[in-house]
C-alpha cells in the first residue's frame, strides 16, 4: 500500500519529531471538527488542551514525546483511575495519518466506556482504509503487552468506528447506553 503521494508504506511507529510538521496539520484538521473542546474526554482531546499549546515549538514537542513515552511505564504518576496506555502512530514517510493508544489493562470505567484500545484517524486520511490497517498492526503490540483480547468501544452512530473493528475480528458484546462493545482475540492477528 503506497502512502499519499505516492510515500512509504503506512506503519505503526512510536511517536517521533520526525512528522512534528504533518502532526501540527493533522491537529488543525482534528480542531476543525471541535476536537479538544470542553467535554471532549477522549485521549486526543485531552492532550490538545493539556499540550496543544505548545507543540508548535520544537521543545513543547520533545516534552509531549517524553510524557507519551513514561505514560507506557507503570511506575509513571497519572491521575487516579487512569493506566498506563502505550501509544503509536500510523505514519507514511514524514506524513502523521492517525494515532492509536493501547491501555494496559482496563478499569471499570474503560471496561463500560473506553476500551483497551483507542485511536484517532486525521480527517483527510479516512475513507482509505488506514484505520483497519493501523488496528491490525497494533493487535501484536497488545499481545506483547500480555494482553490476549481486547475490547473495543464506539458510540453506536459511529459505523465507520464499527466497520474497522468488525473487519479486524471484532465481536459484538453488547452496548452500553451509547456505546458499543466488542472483543478482538490479540492471537488472530
Amino acid at each position: 500500500m503506497s502512502g499519499p503521494g505516492g510515500g512509504a508504506a503506512p506503519q505503526l511507529v512510536a511517536p517521533t519529531a520526525a512528522v512534528h510538521g504533518s502532526f501540527l496539520e493533522a491537529i488543525a484538521e482534528f480542531r476543525a471538527e471541535d476536537r479538544g473542546q470542553p467535554g471532549d474526554e477522549s485521549m486526543l482531546g485531552r492532550a490538545i488542551r493539556s499540550f496543544g499549546a505548545h507543540w508548535h515549538e520544537p521543545a513543547g514537542f520533545a516534552a509531549y514525546l517524553a510524557h507519551l513515552a513514561a505514560d507506557a511505564r507503570e511506575e509513571t504518576p497519572r491521575p487516579a483511575g487512569f493506566v498506563p496506555s502505550t501509544e503509536l502512530w500510523w505514519v507514511s514517510g514524514d506524513t502523521f495519518l492517525g494515532r492509536l493508544s493501547i491501555r494496559h489493562r482496563l478499569t471499570p470505567r474503560l471496561l463500560e466506556w473506553g476500551g483497551l484500545i483507542g485511536y484517532d484517524m486525521r480527517p483527510s486520511a479516512r475513507r482509505r482504509g488506514h484505520a483497519t490497517a493501523m488496528l491490525r498492526a497494533a493487535l501484536p503490540h497488545a499481545r506483547a503487552l500480555g494482553l490476549d483480547r481486547v475490547l473495543l468501544t464506539c458510540d453506536d452512530t459511529n459505523i465507520a468506528s464499527r466497520r474497522v473493528i468488525e473487519k479486524c475480528g471484532g465481536v459484538f458484546e453488547d452496548q452500553r447506553g451509547e456505546r458499543l462493545r466488542f472483543w478482538i482475540d490479540t492471537a488472530a492477528a
